[in-house]
């Protein structure tokens, strides 16, 4: 058969499997979820049905610290590196399945000397023979059943997820800058309570002593008086190591060895204010915007994929195979006319019997798209979960918050009184130690309300799905 006869023959092997192609396995449908028409809070006015918004949402704080913050840390975080190391990885593994669609070439050379064995008719003439050989083979299989299409399905699957990780990565660390940066600065404000209080308790404390030295009040009250200093000064430790654990959390969040943030985070900046109106949109934006829900959707996806990529193997596979190259005894010869060499051909291989191992990593694949549904299905509810409560607390906060302050403003109206009707002799010291005790802790709980709810700011937009995209 001559060179031409046997292109045309190709070809036609070629029309042929393209006609007959197809992709079998089932296609994937996205799962329908019946979610919530609204939010259980959104008859509070705090919270308001608009559509959420996109990008830095911690810029409604209004400190450009924080800003500056989260900024460093989307550039610098650790964890959120390593998640986009994940995704070239599963961009590379795409680019590994696409290339199965498409024919190999492998070039190769060798010399190769052989000595036959002399009682073989082909010894007793040729006795040795030294072959010289150039050559490049080809071969291409034909995706008649759309094993490798499947495969660029799931491959294409884990990339949409592994972007979906590298966004709630970038999310959670957002998210995470911006507690540990409240956390830092409301243990920088409750020591400020702290410390203006004990020095409030210290001017009782010496009035006190020196009513005691007039022999105007009992040594009880001058114990009593450096009983409540000494419990005031018992709590600023505390709140300095809070502070600190606060600042290293930042720095390792930054990338960096504790100790290395700004001087400037130092002092006793005031922690930073809710917005008065945050929009969550609507539940069924959720499946939209949360990363985790979309990564379980697209592993879904590809489970069902990889289902038709091994469902394929149950059929016959159809391969294409060639030769060029040149041959020839001596190497001087390699290059000649007469040299030549060159060989085409289909190959088929179909797997009759294995035991039944295909029919079990199917059904296997087929458990696993099943789990994976499941998973789908939690990681909805959880997200519903999630959001319900971060608003429910951050709407309780707020009211908690108001009778705080009323509160403590009536408290610290009470040591005032409780003090003047001391030094009148209208009423003993415990009524001052009371309310002395009473008004360090609303304040104190006031400064914790108050960083409650710009943490819940926090949860609720990382709830929401934090409107980042940190793909590269």
């Amino acid at each position: 058969m001559s060179r031409i006869s046997r292109i045309r023959s190709a070809s036609i092997v070629l029309a042929a499997a393209a006609a007959t192609a197809c992709t079998v396995g089932r296609d994937y449908e996205p799962t329908k979820f019946d979610a919530p028409q609204q939010w259980q809070q959104n008859a509070d006015s705090t919270l308001t049905a608009d559509a959420t918004v996109d990008g830095p949402w911690w810029q409604t704080f209004g400190d450009s610290q924080l800003d500056e913050l989260v900024g460093r840390a989307l550039a610098q975080n650790l964890d959120l590196r390593a998640a986009f190391a994940r995704l070239q990885s599963a961009r590379a593994l795409r680019g590994v399945a696409e290339a199965d669609a498409l024919p190999s070439l492998d070039a190769r050379g060798g010399y190769e000397h052989r000595r036959e064995s002399r009682n073989t008719p082909f010894g007793a003439f040729i006795p040795q023979t030294d072959i010289h050989t150039i050559a490049v083979d080809a071969s291409w299989e034909l995706d008649l059943w759309g094993r490798v299409r499947r495969s660029v399905e799931a491959a294409s699957g884990e990339l949409d997820a592994s972007a979906a990780d590298a966004d709630a990565a970038a999310i959670t660390v957002a998210a995470e800058v911006v507690s540990a940066y409240v956390d830092l600065r409301a243990a920088q404000q409750r020591l400020k309570i702290a410390r203006s209080n004990l020095a409030l308790q210290g001017q009782t404390q010496s009035l006190v002593e020196a009513r005691v030295g007039a022999g105007l009040s009992v040594e009880r009250d001058a114990a009593q008086a450096r009983t409540n200093v000494e419990s005031t000064r018992a709590r600023v430790p505390s709140l300095e190591a809070s502070a600190s654990a606060a600042e290293n959390r930042l720095c390792v969040l930054l990338g960096c060895a504790p100790g290395a943030l700004p001087v400037t985070l130092a002092g006793d900046a005031p922690i930073p204010t809710a917005p008065l109106r945050i929009a969550v949109g609507v539940p069924a934006d959720l499946l939209r915007r949360r990363p985790d829900v979309r990564a379980a959707e697209r592993r879904f996806a590809a489970a069902v994929a990889r289902i038709g990529a091994v469902d394929a193997e149950r059929y016959p596979r159809l391969s294409l195979g060639g030769t060029l190259g040149l041959s020839a005894n001596s190497a001087s010869e390699v290059f000649d006319a007469d040299s030549d060499l060159n060989s085409f051909g289909p190959s088929l291989r179909w797997n009759l019997f294995d035991g039944g191992r295909l029919r079990q990593r199917i059904a296997a694949l087929e458990a696993d798209a099943e789990s994976m549904q499941v998973a789908w299905e939690q990681t909805v509810l959880l997200a519903l979960e999630e959001t319900e409560n971060a608003m429910t607390r951050f709407v309780r906060e707020q009211s908690r918050r108001e009778s705080l302050q009323r509160a403590a403003k009536e408290a610290r109206r009470a040591v005032e009184l409780a003090e003047t009707q001391y030094r009148a002799g209208l009423s003993d010291f415990q009524a001052v130690i009371d309310s002395e005790r009473t008004v360090a802790a609303l304040e104190d709980d006031l400064a914790v309300s108050e960083a409650t709810i710009a943490s819940g700011v926090v949860a609720i937009h990382k709830a929401l799905g934090g409107g980042l995209s940190a793909q590269r």
